[in-house]
């Protein structure tokens, strides 16, 4: 019996960048990779090549601390790379660039807020980037079925995973987070003959993810 076809999808949070190190609330605000991002970025490369790992394409929001990551990892592994901006990280608002420190001492953010409110004033509330995550995860279903690398950010990875697990933000926040560290993914193989998802790996950088 011929088996169906199956997605195999990993969701890669590019490396450090310049606003990590500075402690910064990038957002859509453009920084790119620090040294250690870079390497970041290498080593894993190298290691999923010793791994004999391989994907059919890579698909990477245009930010350029994802960019650089994506490059780094597929010209390592030989594979092609295209840029999608249904990937860039939350728009942040007014929030965007400024560090944890600066919001703390001038934040106006309300002390309740509802997931359909905007972010920072003028971004992406967490309904609006809940939404938008579930826009990309089903431009990656319209592809053919094959193995995708997608290099994002922390926070839109989270809602992607929200997404395909069926969870609801929740007001101020509360609820699930997911701790996407630099260079840490997930990995989902997805069944479309029976609208099944398997979680192969939830977040880490282990060898067996």
């Amino acid at each position: 019996m011929e088996k169906s076809p199956i997605y195999d999808f990993t969701f890669l949070r590019h490396g450090q960048s310049v606003g990590n190190f500075e402690e910064r609330f990038q957002g859509q605000a453009d920084f790119p990779l620090t040294d250690i991002g870079r390497a970041q970025a290498r080593n894993l490369a190298k290691r999923w090549l010793h791994e004999n790992r391989y994907f059919d394409r890579a698909i990477s929001s245009p930010l350029v601390r994802a960019r650089e990551t994506a490059e780094i990892v597929t010209r390592k592994l030989n594979i092609p790379l295209e840029f999608d901006e249904l990937w860039l990280e939350r728009d942040n608002g007014k929030l965007a660039g400024l560090t944890y420190a600066e919001i703390r001492s001038t934040s106006t953010e309300p002390e309740f807020y509802t997931p359909y409110q905007s972010f920072g004033e003028t971004g992406e509330g967490d309904w609006a980037l809940y939404l938008r995550s579930g826009q990309a995860v089903q431009s990656l279903l319209r592809r053919e079925p094959g193995k995708y690398l997608i290099v994002s950010h922390g926070g839109l990875l989270n809602m992607v995973l929200f997404s395909i697990m069926g969870i609801s933000p929740q007001a101020n926040g509360h609820g699930i987070r997911f701790r996407f560290g630099n260079t840490s993914y997930s990995r989902f193989t997805y069944y479309p003959d029976r609208h099944r998802w398997h979680m192969e790996c939830l977040v880490g950088t282990a060898p067996s993810c």
